[in-house]
């Protein structure tokens, strides 16, 4: 069983025990989490689309961690002009695992 789940203005396809990394939650570490967006849900091949959510479904995660992502370097060079602009970005991350889908 799967789901497609609307996690902070993004879309995951989530199963039980599975952990994923999701933008940064105001959650506490340990806690529990609750998402009622589910856009679809598949259960050995009964697959329910919602219009826009599927009602009555919901996807229960426990918070993991908070923790950053890899750095990400950004570089301009406009050619022949001597100009060069270097900058680097770490996106803020909460790593959660889904317990059930309901």
């Amino acid at each position: 069983m799967y789901a497609i789940v609307d996690i902070a203005g993004q879309q995951f396809k989530v199963e039980k025990g599975a952990q994923i990394f999701v933008n940064r939650l105001a959650a506490e570490e340990g806690s529990s989490i609750d998402f009622d967006k589910v856009l679809l849900t598949d259960n050995d091949g009964s697959v329910k689309v919602g219009a826009p959510y599927v009602e009555g479904a919901s996807v229960k995660a426990t918070v993991m961690e908070h923790c950053k992502a890899d750095k990400v370097i950004v570089f301009h060079k406009i050619r022949r002009k001597g100009m060069t602009k270097k900058n680097g970005h770490r996106q803020y991350l909460t790593k959660i695992q889904i317990e059930e889908i309901a």
